[in-house]
C-alpha cells in the first residue's frame, strides 16, 4: 500500500503551499514509509508516500510517460501490467513498476482504460498539456480514496481523510468502480457488472469453474519483490487462501525468489478458537506459522490509536480491526510487507450466520450484492488500513475482478442454506474445494462454521470491550446520546465510547458522515433484520448474536 495526496487549482501556489503539502503528505508516511515524492505544475500538487513490493530500486512515484507531460500517483497493485504492457510496445517504460502502465495506458487510450486494469488501486493522473485530471478507485474499494473540496475552490484527493480533515471544508469517501474527470465534469461509473444492478443470475454451479477462478485468483496476488505470508485465522477463507498460494507457491517468481516455505499469521487471546485452528490448518499444509498473542488489556490500550488509523466509529469494525492492528505490527518486525487476507467470501457467498434466515433466493442475492457494495465501507477499510498502519499490504484474493463475477453469476439458489440437503453457509465453496483425491483441508476446517474475526480471537475480547465502554459511559450520558450526536446516534454504551474517540481526531460534520450507521443484526444490512422478527431486539453486530445459529451464541466462555 502507498499513501497518495493530490490538490488541483490551489489559489496558492507558493512555496508555502509546497511546504503545507508536503506536511499533510507525512500524516500518510506510515502507508509508505519507503520513500516520498512529490510533483507540482502550476498550481497541482502530487504527493505520494511509497511501499515499495514491486520494483523497489526504481519504482519511486509520482510516475511518468516518455516526455513527462503525464504524471501518476498510484495506490495499489496491478497484476496484469505485464499484459498491458504487450498492448504498449511502442511506449518505452522507465521503470518495472507495476503502476507504471496507467501514464501510458491513458497517453494510448484516454480516459477510458480503467476497465483494463486488474487490481486494486486508487490513482490521480494530472495530463499537463491541458491541465486536466482523472481520479479513479478500483470496482470494490480496497484500497481507499477521500475527495475533497476547499473554500478557494480546489479539489483535493487523499488515500485517509487525516490529509483532509483540516483544509478541506467538506469531504467525501470515493465512490468504488468510479472515475472523476475534470474534463467531462465530475463522477461517473467504470464498473457496471450484472451484480451491480442485484438482477437475479441463473447459471448452473460448476465447482471446478469456482475452484479454478480462486486459484487464478490467489497466484496472480503473489506478485511480489519482498518478504510475504498468509494472515491465517483457522477459518474456511484465510485457510483456502492459505492453502493456495502453499500448494502454487514453489512454481511463481515469488517463491523462487523467498523459498517454497509459505509463513502464516494469525493473533489471539490465550486460548481463543482462531489459534488452536490455525495452528492445526498450518500443521496440515505445512507452512512457518507465526503465532501472536495479545491481551484485552492491550487491546483496549490500542484503540485510540487504531481509531485514529482505521476513521471509522463503526462498532464492528473497530472489534475486529484492533487485533488486526496489533498483528500487523508484529508481521512488520519479521520484515514481512505483503499479507494475503480472506476477506469478501461472506459477502459474496452469503456466508454472515444471519443468511440462515434469508426467505429466499432472490432475497438472498440481493443482500449479498448489498453487501459487496459496501465492503470498502466495512471490510476492505479494516483490513487495509489496520495493516497499512504499519506499512505492510494486505491482498485479497476472494474480491478478484473476475472471480467476484464467476462467483455472482451463479443461480442463488445454490448459495442458500438448507440443512436439509446438508449445505451449510459457503456450501458453493467448500464443496469446490473438496477433494479427497488431493485435499486442500482436513474435513472439519473445510465444514468449520463461520467465526467472525472479531469472536474468533476470543470471546472474551468483545466481552471486554463491553465492560471497558461500561466503566467510561455513564446511564446519562448514553440517554443524552441524540441530543450530542443526532447523525448516526450511537445506541450502545461502547458505540458512544468509540464516537467520542473519533470526534475527538476528526471532529467535522464531513468525517462522521463518511462512517454509515444503521440497524445490524451479526453483519446484516438494514434491510436484513427484517428477516427475523426477534432481530430487531437484539442488534449486535456479534456472530454470536445469530441466535439459534451460531453454536456459542452468546455462551460466556472462559479462555
Amino acid at each position: 500500500m502507498c499513501g497518495i495526496l493530490a490538490i488541483f487549482g490551489c489559489t496558492d501556489n507558493s512555496h508555502a503551499k509546497r511546504s503545507r503539502v508536503i506536511e499533510l503528505s507525512r500524516r500518510l508516511r506510515h502507508r509508505g514509509p519507503d520513500w516520498s515524492g512529490l510533483h507540482s505544475h502550476e498550481d497541482c500538487y502530487l504527493a505520494h508516500q511509497r511501499l515499495a513490493i514491486v520494483d523497489p530500486t526504481s519504482g519511486d512515484q509520482p510516475l511518468y510517460n516518455e516526455d513527462k507531460t503525464i504524471v501518476v500517483a498510484v495506490n495499489g497493485e496491478i497484476y496484469n501490467h505485464k499484459e498491458l504492457r504487450e498492448k504498449l510496445k511502442s511506449h518505452q517504460f522507465r521503470t518495472e513498476s507495476d503502476c507504471e502502465v496507467i501514464a501510458h495506458l491513458y497517453e494510448e487510450y484516454g480516459e477510458n482504460f480503467v476497465d483494463m486494469l486488474d487490481g486494486m488501486f486508487s490513482f490521480v493522473l494530472l495530463d499537463t498539456r491541458d491541465k486536466s485530471f482523472i481520479a479513479a478507485r478500483d470496482a470494490i474499494g480496497i484500497t481507499p480514496l477521500y475527495m475533497g473540496w476547499g473554500l478557494d475552490g480546489s479539489i483535493w484527493f487523499s488515500s485517509e481523510m487525516k490529509a483532509l480533515s483540516d483544509d478541506c471544508e467538506r469531504f467525501v469517501s470515493f465512490l468504488p468502480g468510479h472515475i472523476y474527470s475534470s474534463k467531462n465534469g465530475g463522477l461517473r461509473r467504470w464498473y457496471n457488472p450484472p451484480w451491480f444492478s442485484e438482477t437475479i443470475p441463473s447459471t448452473p454451479y460448476d465447482p471446478l469453474v469456482l475452484r479454478k477462478a480462486f486459484e487464478k485468483a490467489v497466484v496472480k496476488r503473489l506478485m511480489t519483490d519482498v518478504p510475504f505470508g498468509v494472515l491465517l485465522s483457522g477459518g474456511l477463507d484465510s485457510s483456502l487462501v492459505a492453502a493456495v498460494a502453499s500448494r502454487y507457491l514453489a512454481d511463481t517468481d515469488a517463491g523462487r525468489q523467498w523459498g517454497s516455505q509459505l509463513h502464516t499469521f494469525c493473533v489471539g487471546l490465550k486460548g481463543s478458537p482462531d489459534l488452536k485452528a490455525a495452528r492445526e490448518v498450518a500443521d496440515y499444509i505445512g507452512t512457518r506459522h507465526h503465532e501472536f498473542h495479545f491481551t484485552v488489556q492491550e487491546g483496549i490500550d490500542a484503540l485510540e490509536e487504531v481509531i485514529y488509523h482505521v476513521e471509522t466509529y463503526d462498532v464492528t469494525t473497530i472489534r475486529a480491526s484492533t487485533p488486526m492492528f496489533l498483528m500487523s505490527r508484529k508481521i512488520k518486525s519479521l520484515g514481512v510487507k505483503m499479507v494475503l487476507s480472506g476477506e469478501g467470501s461472506d459477502e459474496i457467498f452469503g456466508g454472515y450466520l444471519y443468511f440462515h434466515k434469508a426467505p429466499n433466493k432472490e432475497e438472498f442475492h440481493q443482500e449479498t450484492c448489498r453487501k459487496i457494495k459496501a465492503l470498502h465501507l466495512y471490510d476492505c477499510l479494516r483490513a487495509n488500513k489496520s495493516t497499512s498502519a504499519w506499512g505492510v499490504e494486505a491482498r485479497v484474493p476472494f474480491l478478484d475482478k473476475e472471480f467476484i463475477n464467476i462467483a455472482m453469476n451463479i443461480d442463488p439458489e445454490w448459495k442458500m442454506i438448507r440443512p436439509d440437503l446438508g449445505r451449510i453457509e459457503k456450501w458453493v465453496v467448500r464443496n469446490a474445494f473438496d477433494d479427497d483425491q488431493n485435499p486442500y483441508l482436513p474435513k472439519h476446517i473445510l465444514y468449520r462454521q463461520k467465526e467472525q474475526f472479531s469472536d474468533g480471537v476470543g470471546y472474551s475480547w468483545i466481552d471486554g470491550l463491553k465492560d471497558h465502554a461500561n466503566s467510561q459511559v455513564s446511564d446519562s450520558m448514553l440517554a443524552n446520546a441524540s441530543f450530542v450526536y443526532p447523525h448516526n446516534t450511537p445506541t450502545t454504551k461502547e458505540g458512544y465510547y468509540y464516537r467520542t474517540i473519533f470526534e475527538r481526531y476528526f471532529p467535522k460534520a464531513a468525517a462522521r458522515e463518511t462512517v454509515p450507521g444503521g440497524p445490524s443484526v451479526a453483519c446484516s444490512t438494514a434491510k436484513a433484520v427484517e428477516w427475523d422478527a426477534a432481530w430487531s431486539k437484539n442488534l449486535d453486530p456479534s456472530g454470536r448474536a445469530a441466535l439459534g445459529v451460531h453454536e456459542a451464541a452468546y455462551e460466556v466462555k472462559e479462555l
